[in-house]
């Protein structure tokens, strides 16, 4: 019988209580206090997996149930959001469906590829996601929505239509082979690593006084940067094979 352990397992637990949530609270119209709820899910989420490494209390068991807890928190609940926020703008057309249901599926897809390619070998450097993990494309969704009811930015007819597209690009990004940083093998005491420590100490403290006002631009300054970084990568490893198949004179 394989080990089932309990103080990981407990965050992932949380973690799926927090998205049952949030979709029934986006059902309800309660749209702020559903996003929250998809927050507190991406904590729980972050904590488990930390928890059972630092313990030795990882299980084949807690990887599945993860993938599970995710798929809900970071698949189905935003995709509510999206519905809720889009019924309007779609009301009456498969683009209502079309819209959200796309963030599900590529939130499963993404979760059954990183399930069955934990054990395979992989070209990715360690440290890298493949493809935008879905904590991050449901933070920028939930994000985008805190950060529009806090400023009001583009008002109830613009902000539908802004809204699905992040949808649409995040969940397309979760299915791509762009690589996105983990920051998981960060060696937080050597040099490099010190500035980043207390540049995320300082974003943890914005965030904490405003914080519906500084989650977005991190999300989305991770995207941007990752995107970016992957295409000077793409356009240097295309440089040197050009180099190397050009015949000496």
């Amino acid at each position: 019988m394989r080990k089932i352990y309990l103080l990981p397992n407990l965050f992932t637990t949380a973690n799926i209580v927090f998205g049952f949530t949030s979709i029934t609270l986006s059902a309800q119209g309660e749209i702020v206090k559903a996003s929250w709820f998809i927050i507190a899910a991406a904590v729980c989420d972050l904590l488990d997996g930390r928890i059972a490494r630092l313990t030795r209390t990882t299980s084949a068991f807690g990887v599945q149930y993860d993938s599970l807890s995710d798929l809900t928190s970071f698949g189905i609940a935003p995709a509510f959001l999206l519905h809720n926020l889009t019924v309007e703008l779609f009301q009456g057309t498969i683009f209502l469906i079309a819209s959200s249901a796309i963030f599900v599926v590529c939130a499963a897809l993404r979760l059954a590829r990183f399930n069955v390619s934990v054990d395979q070998p992989t070209h990715f450097k360690k440290g890298y996601f493949q493809g935008l993990p879905s904590p991050v494309a449901a933070g920028l969704v939930v994000s985008a929505v805190l950060f529009e009811k806090k400023l009001d930015l583009f008002g109830s007819q613009m902000f539908p239509k802004v809204i699905t597209l992040i949808g649409v690009l995040s969940a397309l990004l979760m299915v791509s082979g762009i690589p996105f940083p983990s920051f998981k093998e960060v060696k937080w005491r050597s040099k490099g690593g010190i500035p980043l420590l207390l540049g995320s100490f300082f974003l943890l403290i914005l965030a904490l006084q405003e914080p519906e006002q500084i989650f977005f631009p991190v999300a989305g300054c991770y995207l941007v940067g990752s995107l970016v970084w992957s295409g000077l990568q793409a356009i240097g490893c295309a440089g040197k094979r050009e180099e190397s198949a050009t015949p000496l004179s």
